[in-house]
Protein backbone atom coordinates (compact mmCIF):
# COMPACT_ATOMS: atom_id res chain seq x y z
CA UNK A 1 0.00 0.00 0.00
CA UNK A 2 3.07 2.51 0.77
CA UNK A 3 4.30 1.61 -2.75
CA UNK A 4 1.53 2.93 -4.25
CA UNK A 5 0.89 5.92 -2.56
CA UNK A 6 4.78 6.67 -2.98
CA UNK A 7 4.26 9.54 -5.54
CA UNK A 8 1.37 11.21 -4.39
CA UNK A 9 2.52 11.32 -0.73
CA UNK A 10 5.93 13.25 -2.14
CA UNK A 11 4.11 16.03 -3.79
CA UNK A 12 2.37 16.29 -0.57
CA UNK A 13 5.58 16.36 1.47
CA UNK A 14 6.83 19.11 -0.59
CA UNK A 15 3.83 21.56 -0.45
CA UNK A 16 4.17 21.38 3.52
CA UNK A 17 7.67 22.02 3.43
CA UNK A 18 7.25 24.83 1.01
CA UNK A 19 4.74 26.56 3.69
CA UNK A 20 6.75 25.70 6.98
CA UNK A 21 9.86 27.33 5.27
CA UNK A 22 8.05 30.39 3.85
CA UNK A 23 9.14 29.78 0.30
CA UNK A 24 6.84 31.19 -2.22
CA UNK A 25 4.79 28.90 -4.47
CA UNK A 26 4.91 29.74 -7.94
CA UNK A 27 2.49 32.28 -9.57
CA UNK A 28 2.74 30.16 -13.04
CA UNK A 29 -0.59 28.32 -14.16
CA UNK A 30 -0.83 24.76 -11.78
CA UNK A 31 -1.14 22.29 -14.40
CA UNK A 32 -1.90 18.17 -13.19
CA UNK A 33 -0.92 15.95 -15.47
CA UNK A 34 -3.29 12.52 -14.67
CA UNK A 35 -0.94 9.51 -16.24
CA UNK A 36 -3.99 7.04 -16.94
CA UNK A 37 -3.37 3.13 -15.33
CA UNK A 38 0.05 2.31 -13.90
CA UNK A 39 1.12 -0.84 -11.87
CA UNK A 40 -1.14 -3.77 -12.91
CA UNK A 41 -3.68 -1.63 -14.57
CA UNK A 42 -1.94 -1.36 -18.26
CA UNK A 43 -5.09 -0.11 -19.67
CA UNK A 44 -5.58 -0.82 -23.55
CA UNK A 45 -3.10 -3.18 -25.52
CA UNK A 46 -2.17 -2.47 -28.50
CA UNK A 47 -2.29 -5.09 -31.94
CA UNK A 48 1.44 -4.70 -31.63
CA UNK A 49 1.44 -5.50 -27.63
CA UNK A 50 2.23 -1.71 -26.77
CA UNK A 51 0.58 -0.82 -23.24
CA UNK A 52 -1.14 2.22 -22.80
CA UNK A 53 0.04 2.75 -19.14
CA UNK A 54 3.68 3.34 -21.08
CA UNK A 55 2.57 5.40 -23.71
CA UNK A 56 0.83 8.17 -21.62
CA UNK A 57 3.94 8.45 -18.79
CA UNK A 58 6.28 8.48 -21.83
CA UNK A 59 4.08 11.45 -22.97
CA UNK A 60 3.44 12.87 -19.79
CA UNK A 61 7.66 12.65 -19.09
CA UNK A 62 7.62 14.36 -22.66
CA UNK A 63 6.01 17.10 -21.61
CA UNK A 64 7.75 17.76 -18.13
CA UNK A 65 11.56 18.16 -20.03
CA UNK A 66 9.42 19.98 -22.79
CA UNK A 67 8.33 22.70 -20.02
CA UNK A 68 11.83 22.49 -18.38
CA UNK A 69 12.63 23.79 -21.36
CA UNK A 70 10.35 27.23 -21.57
CA UNK A 71 11.45 30.77 -20.61
CA UNK A 72 8.23 30.57 -18.43
CA UNK A 73 7.80 27.13 -17.41
CA UNK A 74 4.69 25.98 -16.08
CA UNK A 75 3.93 24.51 -12.56
CA UNK A 76 3.48 21.19 -13.26
CA UNK A 77 3.00 17.97 -10.80
CA UNK A 78 2.23 14.13 -12.41
CA UNK A 79 0.06 11.75 -10.96
CA UNK A 80 2.53 9.44 -11.03
CA UNK A 81 6.16 9.54 -12.31
CA UNK A 82 7.02 6.17 -12.81
CA UNK A 83 4.67 2.67 -13.46
CA UNK A 84 2.90 2.56 -9.85
CA UNK A 85 -1.32 2.67 -9.62
CA UNK A 86 -2.53 5.29 -8.04
CA UNK A 87 -6.38 4.78 -7.00
CA UNK A 88 -8.27 7.33 -8.27
CA UNK A 89 -9.34 9.50 -5.33
CA UNK A 90 -5.65 10.42 -5.04
CA UNK A 91 -5.41 11.42 -8.01
CA UNK A 92 -8.10 13.67 -7.70
CA UNK A 93 -7.50 14.45 -4.15
CA UNK A 94 -3.89 15.77 -5.60
CA UNK A 95 -5.58 18.67 -7.89
CA UNK A 96 -7.91 19.91 -4.86
CA UNK A 97 -4.75 19.93 -2.18
CA UNK A 98 -2.20 21.63 -5.08
CA UNK A 99 -5.29 23.68 -6.07
CA UNK A 100 -4.44 23.09 -9.98
CA UNK A 101 -5.57 25.65 -12.51
CA UNK A 102 -6.00 22.85 -14.90
CA UNK A 103 -6.58 19.05 -14.97
CA UNK A 104 -5.48 16.58 -17.90
CA UNK A 105 -6.30 12.88 -17.81
CA UNK A 106 -4.17 11.42 -20.59
CA UNK A 107 -5.21 8.11 -21.69
CA UNK A 108 -5.42 5.59 -25.00
CA UNK A 109 -8.06 4.07 -26.85
CA UNK A 110 -9.16 0.73 -28.04
CA UNK A 111 -11.76 -0.78 -29.87
CA UNK A 112 -12.89 -4.04 -30.84
CA UNK A 113 -12.77 -2.39 -34.55
CA UNK A 114 -9.79 -2.05 -36.10
CA UNK A 115 -10.22 0.63 -38.06
CA UNK A 116 -11.56 3.23 -35.67
CA UNK A 117 -9.54 5.96 -34.93
CA UNK A 118 -9.02 9.31 -34.01
CA UNK A 119 -8.67 11.92 -31.42
CA UNK A 120 -11.64 12.28 -28.71
CA UNK A 121 -11.92 14.63 -25.64
CA UNK A 122 -13.68 14.15 -22.51
CA UNK A 123 -15.29 16.36 -20.29
CA UNK A 124 -17.16 15.67 -17.25
CA UNK A 125 -20.96 14.73 -17.37
CA UNK A 126 -21.27 16.46 -14.12
CA UNK A 127 -22.18 19.58 -14.02
CA UNK A 128 -19.93 21.79 -12.33
CA UNK A 129 -18.19 25.43 -11.42
CA UNK A 130 -15.79 24.80 -14.39
CA UNK A 131 -17.97 22.87 -16.43
CA UNK A 132 -18.12 25.48 -19.90
CA UNK A 133 -13.71 26.27 -18.96
CA UNK A 134 -13.38 22.34 -19.31
CA UNK A 135 -15.25 22.28 -22.56
CA UNK A 136 -13.86 24.91 -24.11
CA UNK A 137 -10.11 23.69 -22.88
CA UNK A 138 -11.32 20.19 -24.63
CA UNK A 139 -12.06 21.74 -27.82
CA UNK A 140 -8.82 23.60 -28.03
CA UNK A 141 -6.69 20.97 -27.20
CA UNK A 142 -8.51 18.63 -29.88
CA UNK A 143 -8.12 21.44 -32.80
CA UNK A 144 -4.75 21.86 -31.53
CA UNK A 145 -4.16 18.14 -31.71
CA UNK A 146 -5.55 17.20 -34.92
CA UNK A 147 -3.99 19.54 -36.98
CA UNK A 148 -0.54 18.74 -35.46
CA UNK A 149 -0.61 15.19 -36.06
CA UNK A 150 -2.98 14.79 -38.26
CA UNK A 151 -5.18 12.49 -36.38
CA UNK A 152 -9.07 12.62 -37.44
CA UNK A 153 -11.71 14.23 -35.01
CA UNK A 154 -13.62 12.38 -32.87
CA UNK A 155 -15.31 15.58 -30.72
CA UNK A 156 -15.62 16.65 -27.56
CA UNK A 157 -17.98 14.18 -25.27
CA UNK A 158 -18.77 14.17 -21.65
CA UNK A 159 -18.95 11.14 -19.56
CA UNK A 160 -19.07 10.52 -15.82
CA UNK A 161 -15.81 9.40 -15.39
CA UNK A 162 -14.58 9.89 -11.97
CA UNK A 163 -11.51 11.96 -12.12
CA UNK A 164 -13.31 14.73 -14.40
CA UNK A 165 -16.87 14.16 -11.60
CA UNK A 166 -14.30 15.04 -8.63
CA UNK A 167 -12.00 17.97 -10.40
CA UNK A 168 -14.38 19.53 -12.67
CA UNK A 169 -15.52 21.69 -9.25
CA UNK A 170 -12.22 23.20 -8.26
CA UNK A 171 -10.91 23.59 -12.05
CA UNK A 172 -11.44 23.06 -15.71
CA UNK A 173 -10.69 19.39 -16.42
CA UNK A 174 -10.18 17.02 -19.27
CA UNK A 175 -9.95 13.47 -20.03
CA UNK A 176 -7.95 12.61 -23.26
CA UNK A 177 -8.17 9.98 -25.48
CA UNK A 178 -4.79 9.97 -27.89
CA UNK A 179 -5.25 7.63 -30.59
CA UNK A 180 -6.48 4.06 -31.04
CA UNK A 181 -4.29 1.52 -30.10
CA UNK A 182 -5.87 -1.10 -31.76
CA UNK A 183 -5.49 1.03 -34.81
CA UNK A 184 -2.16 -0.53 -36.73
CA UNK A 185 -1.31 2.99 -38.29
CA UNK A 186 -2.30 4.30 -34.84
CA UNK A 187 -0.65 2.27 -32.71
CA UNK A 188 2.66 2.41 -34.84
CA UNK A 189 2.76 6.29 -34.86
CA UNK A 190 2.22 6.90 -30.75
CA UNK A 191 5.17 3.83 -30.72
CA UNK A 192 7.62 6.35 -31.99
CA UNK A 193 9.37 8.49 -29.50
CA UNK A 194 9.43 11.42 -32.05
CA UNK A 195 5.98 11.34 -32.16
CA UNK A 196 5.53 10.52 -28.68
CA UNK A 197 7.69 14.04 -28.43
CA UNK A 198 5.18 15.84 -30.59
CA UNK A 199 2.68 14.43 -29.26
CA UNK A 200 3.61 16.44 -25.45
CA UNK A 201 4.74 19.83 -27.51
CA UNK A 202 1.29 19.99 -29.12
CA UNK A 203 -0.89 19.31 -25.56
CA UNK A 204 2.27 21.69 -24.00
CA UNK A 205 1.04 24.83 -26.19
CA UNK A 206 -2.33 23.58 -25.80
CA UNK A 207 -2.26 24.27 -22.58
CA UNK A 208 -0.25 27.24 -22.53
CA UNK A 209 -3.05 29.31 -24.07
Amino acid sequence: MKKVFKNVNFVFLLLKMSIIFGQEMSAQKRIIIDVGHGGKDAGAIGIIKIQEKDIVLDIANAILKLNYDLDKPLDIYLTRYKDTLISLSDRTRLAKILKADLFVSLHCNHSDNPNARGIEIYASKTQGEFSKESVFVGYQIEKTLCAAIGYESRGVKFANFQVLRETVGYCPSVLLELGFLSNEDEGNYISSYVNIKQIASTILKSIEL
